[in-house]
């Protein structure tokens, strides 16, 4: 916290059973991309869960019955400083960086970037097409996701 303005960014990173994940990536995740926004004052969340309790959330908050990758929350109201939970599931990351032929830690640190975006107030189209890997959410998470990992931005 600056003593002078009160300014603070708070990030809690929850891993509950025995995941060994890439947990100081997945904090520079939220950082670089609070940093990126200008972000000076937030609390955010990231909790990374299982299949089912990923399923369970999704299906009461967004009346989808199927595990997903990434659920964000905000929590603030406008003009608040950003308040926000970021969930993230751990086995359907596990698969997706398996198809992708990507690292998991890589994956990991794109989703927790992806749901901070959310948390930020970034949308994206719901359909899995080229409009949706062509919005401005998707082309600044791949951004600050190759930032994150020492990649080269294009």
């Amino acid at each position: 916290m600056d003593p002078e303005d009160g300014t603070a960014v708070t990030i809690a990173l929850n891993v509950p059973g025995s995941h060994d994940l890439p947990l100081t990536l997945m904090r520079r995740g939220v950082e670089v991309t609070l940093e990126h926004e200008g972000v000076e004052a937030a609390e955010v969340s990231v909790t990374c869960l299982d299949d089912e309790p990923m399923r369970a959330l999704n299906r009461t908050w967004l009346d989808h019955d199927r595990v997903t990758d990434v659920l964000a929350f905000p929590l603030h109201e406008e003009g608040e400083p950003p308040l926000g939970d970021v969930y993230i599931g751990v086995g359907q990351a596990r698969r997706q960086a398996a198809e992708l032929e990507l690292p998991l830690e890589e994956e990991l640190v794109r989703l927790t970037i992806h749901g901070v975006l959310h948390v930020l107030g970034y949308d994206h189209p719901e359909t899995a097409d080229a409009a949706r890997e062509s919005s401005l959410h998707y082309r600044l998470q791949e951004r600050l996701t190759r930032r994150v990992m020492g990649e080269p931005e294009s």
